[in-house]
């Protein structure tokens, strides 16, 4: 058969209109007196096809015989209104809906449902997909032998997608090592079965309650990380002790959630944000990373700073994060004995006037082997306390702080630095009694570090984070730079122009 029949017999395997390429019939002509082709093995030509991206694979299909045969065993599956070229603006939503389920229907119907590795389905923005539809691409999709499972929908109402727990059940669950679901409800959870090969469990906007959970979790003893983000049906979140590889565990906003009970032995990593709960990590001898973000009070971070020594004793990195309006760091209550890694970030809309910025040698004192400390304000705003303001105030004979000393601490960062007569006294008392101190960097933006390197442009600053900027320089000028030992590195990082 030539390329002009194929070009008139096959569709578009994207969008079923029969369309295919021009180029098709010119390519045919040209290779007119060259030979017979070299023909590829099936195996060959299938794992080339594989390579390809989803879009590319589709007109391969459309152009060659050999290609069209392949897609029906083309293995990842990426639908989604970008993949499948569906433009989202302009165009009404009901438009966009029927084309996107027009799309994915052909795809899967024209799709054998054998060697299928990797599906993902992302619906957004059509929000009125029937359910009956949903279940039919998935149960195409499932088949023994996938490995990664995603599916996002988008959503309009209180009415959750029901999933078919019945899919995951028996072989063609058991050889998936990725699932994400987001958007959807999880019922009758007994009827998944044995999850033999799941490491990576990620929930997102999944209506499972903490029971439902536990019982899919007993089931999936090869977890090795488990994602949770506004699961919010979710009370008590129970770790079974079977997840001998559970290594990562995040769990975000989930609005109901009263505690967390992780039995989990080998547990390294756990991230939360929310409000103040009980947090049991068992032993947690292995926890050596916590990310701790505090967004509905300040009670949260107090529990933070006053518990974790206690729950995890091996800690070595910490991440510490609130846009609660806070007045002072608490005094931790045990020491963080294994800290190696702080950071400390304050990004509160209205940063506190009265917060004292020497509140936080308590953490440095209760943290005897840290190496890298970095507080970051993540809104700069004009502090009333300036040491500009006010030159003959106690700043060239700072207050007597603390007695310890910091002898592993090499680098320190501040960033959105700013002229309060306690950050000066902060920054004074580290030069002092941190003898290894290699690196101090002090910036006056919003965070050098953090900017957006792919454009090349730094955090916005808006005309009062500005002023504070130059008051700042100012104050590190008078009182910071004939302080700093020979030994340490300092950089001043100023707004750019950019930023101007």
């Amino acid at each position: 058969m030539d390329a002009l029949s194929i070009q008139r017999q096959t569709q578009d395997p994207i969008t079923g209109d029969g369309s295919t390429f021009s180029e098709v019939k010119a390519d045919s002509d040209c290779t007119e007196g060259i030979g017979p082709q070299v023909q590829l093995p099936e195996d060959i030509l299938h794992r080339i096809h594989a390579l390809m991206p989803m879009r590319d694979a589709a007109q391969a299909a459309c152009m060659s015989h050999a290609f069209l045969c392949s897609w029906r065993y083309y293995p990842n599956l990426i639908l989604s209104a970008d993949s499948l070229g569906i433009k989202e603006y302009g165009s009404k939503y009901d438009e966009i809906t029927r084309d996107f389920i027009s799309r994915v229907d052909h795809i899967m119907q024209n799709h054998s449902g054998m060697g299928v590795k990797e599906f993902k389905l992302q619906s957004y923005p059509c929000s009125t997909i029937d359910p009956i539809i949903v279940d039919r691409w998935i149960q195409v999709a499932i088949t023994p032998g996938i490995k990664k499972f995603e599916l996002s929908l988008f959503e309009l109402g209180d009415i959750k997608y029901s999933f078919p727990c019945s899919f995951l059940s028996g072989v063609r669950g058991s050889s998936i090592k990725s699932l994400k679901l987001a958007g959807c409800s999880l019922r009758s959870v007994a009827k998944t079965g044995f999850m033999s090969s799941l490491t990576n469990l990620d929930f997102q906007s999944v209506d499972i309650t903490g029971d439902e959970l536990f019982y899919f979790l007993s089931n999936s003893c090869a977890l090795e990380k488990i994602s949770l983000w506004n699961c919010d049906n979710i009370i008590c979140l129970k770790i079974p002790c079977q997840l001998q590889k559970l290594n990562m565990l995040s769990v975000l906003d989930c609005q109901t959630l009263e505690m967390i009970d992780s039995n989990a032995p080998n547990l390294s990593t756990f991230s939360y944000s929310g409000h103040q709960i009980h947090i049991s990590l068992g032993h947690a001898s292995q926890v050596r990373k916590i990310r701790f973000h505090c967004d509905y009070s300040s009670n949260a971070f107090y529990y933070a700073i006053t518990k974790l020594p206690l729950i995890a004793s091996n800690l070595q990195t910490l991440f510490l994060s609130t846009s609660d309006e806070i007045i002072n760091i608490p005094t931790a209550f045990g020491k963080f004995l294994q800290l190696k890694n702080l950071e400390i970030m304050f990004y509160a809309a209205k940063f506190s006037q009265e917060f004292d910025f020497c509140s936080l040698i308590s953490i440095l004192d209760a943290s005897p082997t840290l190496e890298t400390f970095i507080f970051r304000i993540g809104v700069p705003t004009i502090r009333h306390d300036s040491i500009i303001e006010d030159p003959l105030g106690n700043s060239s004979h700072p207050r007597r702080l603390s007695d310890c000393f910091h002898d592993n601490l090499k680098n320190v960062m501040i960033t959105g630095f700013c002229s309060a007569k306690s950050m000066i006294e902060l920054t004074i008392h580290i030069m002092q009694k941190t003898k290894s101190l290699e690196c101090l960097t002090l910036d006056t933006t919003r965070g050098h570090d953090r900017r957006f390197a792919s454009i090349d442009r730094c955090l916005r600053l808006n005309e009062e984070a500005l002023v504070e900027a130059g008051k700042a320089q100012t104050a590190i000028q008078r009182y910071i730079e004939g302080r700093v030992p020979a030994a340490v590195n300092l950089k001043v990082i100023e707004p750019c122009s950019k930023c101007l």
